[in-house]
């Protein structure tokens, strides 16, 4: 027997294996689908969210490999009460799917999870976070896990502590006394496993031996970046890694990004305790006021450009200020020693002042500096569709950013660009 196309028998496999329990056909078929879908669509797709919500996975897995029409999945959309979606939205979709349905490359991403001993999370598994539901259609499809069920069930009471790669002896001791300070009054402390005070957050924890877990922009059996290989296997001994990429997927800045509203949405509030002007953890801030969670940023001094972003939190987004675990803790529904400021909604701190737009940063994200890549395989790299991309590496071109050979497409280094001229009407 088949199961989309595949030996059932080595399907049922592979997914008991990561399940980690013992499963029926139907739920080996649903599992097989959501793992399937975390390498067709792109993190936070959400027009793949909707369908697999309104169709469920392992039909709108179907339909994916029937190469359906644009009419033809609106029209069962619909038929489920949904009708908050267009045939252009879903022909832009499918456009995005097809390049990555690789049925290899599925049972690979499977075979590795189950080398490493990376479970696979849905939304009807024990320990799935329950927060990310606030996502909406943007939340993940599932989750890969490697680690413990005592740290993912601490996500119910969680902090995240975020802030700049490039921290200060200040910002690593603030970072320190938070994660201990919190670990000891009951908290898990969530985090990216970055350099700077991501790390030290996860290493304080670890230190005080509470509950601690990263959440990563790539699979979960290529830890990145390499220089926390040993710390992070020290969060799978006793904590959780997590990531919604399956095994074999490379970090990129477009993942880091939609990473971060993970790391936001798993947790009860987030706390900023160091960041540049432009520093990436203001996106997870971001997300957390977004999805109205508490969102604290700790001062730093008034000379410090590496507390820039803090003050601006503060200042222009209505983020909390606080200095202190027992200040921190006070931001959490429930625990909170007087009720919690509810974050400021007329406005989010921007994530930084690129120039680049979403789809540009996922394009160059998908090319080479030495190996030409055609439109074709950085639209399957990038999660976009053909056409997409060819009318992103346009611009891009003339920006002296990419340049086009005759195998394909190069990404030009820093150093080789020249700083656009202004353009004049």
């Amino acid at each position: 027997m088949t199961m989309f196309g595949l030996k059932e028998a080595e399907v049922a496999t592979l997914v008991r294996a990561v399940a980690g329990q013992d499963l029926e056909h139907d739920s080996i078929r649903e599992r097989f689908a959501r793992a399937t879908w975390t390498g067709i669509a792109e993190p936070g797709d959400g027009i793949a969210g909707l369908v697999v919500e309104a169709l469920g996975a392992a039909e709108s897995l179907d339909a994916v490999v029937a190469n359906w029409s644009a009419p033809q999945w609106v029209a069962a959309i619909r038929h489920t009460g949904v009708d908050d979606v267009t045939e252009d939205e879903l022909h832009q979709a499918i456009e995005r799917w097809q390049p990555r349905l690789k049925s290899a490359t599925a049972l690979l991403a499977l075979r590795q999870a189950a080398r490493y001993g990376a479970r696979l999370l849905t939304p009807d598994a024990p320990g799935w976070p329950e927060g990310v539901a606030d996502l909406g259609r943007h939340a993940p499809i599932a989750l890969w896990f490697r680690g413990t069920d005592v740290a993912l069930a601490a996500l119910h009471c969680s902090i995240a502590l975020v802030g700049a790669r490039a921290a200060t002896g200040y910002g690593e001791h603030v970072a320190m006394e938070a994660s201990a300070g919190l670990v000891d009054r009951g908290y898990a402390i969530v985090s990216g496993a970055a350099y700077g005070i991501d790390g030290m957050a996860h290493r304080a924890a670890l230190a005080s031996k509470g509950n601690t877990i990263a959440f990563l922009a790539g699979g979960v059996d290529r830890f990145y970046p390499s220089g926390h290989d040993a710390l992070l296997n020290r969060i799978v001994d006793v904590g959780a890694v997590i990531s919604e990429l399956p095994c074999g997927s490379p970090p990129t800045k477009w993942r880091f990004l939609q990473r971060n509203r993970l790391i936001a949405a798993a947790s009860q509030a987030t706390v900023v305790l160091e960041a540049g002007w432009r520093s990436g953890s203001l996106n997870t801030a971001a997300h957390a006021a977004e999805l109205g969670r508490p969102v604290g940023a700790v001062p730093g001094p008034v000379t410090s450009a590496a507390s820039a972003g803090c003050h601006r939190l503060i200042r222009s987004f209505n983020a909390i200020l606080v200095t202190t675990p027992d200040e921190m803790a006070e931001l959490t529904p429930g625990v909170s020693l007087q009720p919690a400021s509810a974050p400021s909604t007329r406005g989010t701190p921007a994530t930084s002042a690129r120039r680049l737009t979403p789809e540009q940063t996922r394009v160059l994200d998908a090319m080479s500096f030495a190996a030409p890549r055609t439109s074709t395989d950085i639209a399957a790299r990038s999660g976009m569709s053909v056409a997409t991309v060819q009318s992103v590496l346009g611009p891009l071109e003339l920006e002296e950013m990419v340049v086009e050979r005759d195998r394909g497409w190069l990404r030009k280094k820093a150093q080789d660009q020249t700083t656009p001229k202004p353009r004049t009407r």
